[in-house]
């Protein structure tokens, strides 16, 4: 059923909530899972037009992913990763479907309404987006941060 599974990934606690749900997924569905995190600091959103370098947080992201990527490799499952630059609801988005990616796997924070509209909702905007499903997994409370 779902063969490519695009997993959000925060660098944070929540993702400690969600990557238990997919990796279970995963394994009874022999699912292939693409590891995805969207750094989205000032060097990475202009890294490409101002021709940066690559920055501390782009370089601990990316071990992040492979560390998670490492952990999951040894439990069985195909792993790959991506780190994507820029806005992450766009960055998700545009993922998913070039990689033919056939379920997005995020977290949710649980913000209330005026949360949402002051921090934004990731999860709104992926979801108003795309016809791909999404398994959309509660945060932790202990790892709800105050940001999206």
């Amino acid at each position: 059923m779902y063969q490519k599974i695009l997993v959000a990934l925060e660098n944070g606690p929540a993702d400690e909530t969600l990557v238990p749900h997919i990796t279970d997924l995963a394994r009874r569905l022999g699912s292939e899972l693409l590891l995805l995190h969207v750094a989205d600091g000032w060097a990475a959103r202009n890294f490409d037009h101002l021709k940066l370098a690559e920055s501390d947080e782009m370089k601990a992201d990316q071990a992040y992913l492979e560390g998670v990527a490492a952990r999951l490799r040894t439990a069985g499952l195909t792993v790959v990763t991506e780190l994507a630059l820029g806005n992450p609801p766009t960055e998700i988005l545009k993922t998913a479907q070039a990689r033919r990616c056939d379920l997005i796997a995020m977290t949710s924070h649980g913000h209330k309404l005026l949360g949402d509209i002051f921090l934004g909702s990731t999860i709104d905007k992926v979801r108003h987006n795309t016809t791909i499903p999404i398994l959309v997994v509660r945060a932790a409370s202990d790892s709800v941060r105050t940001t999206a």
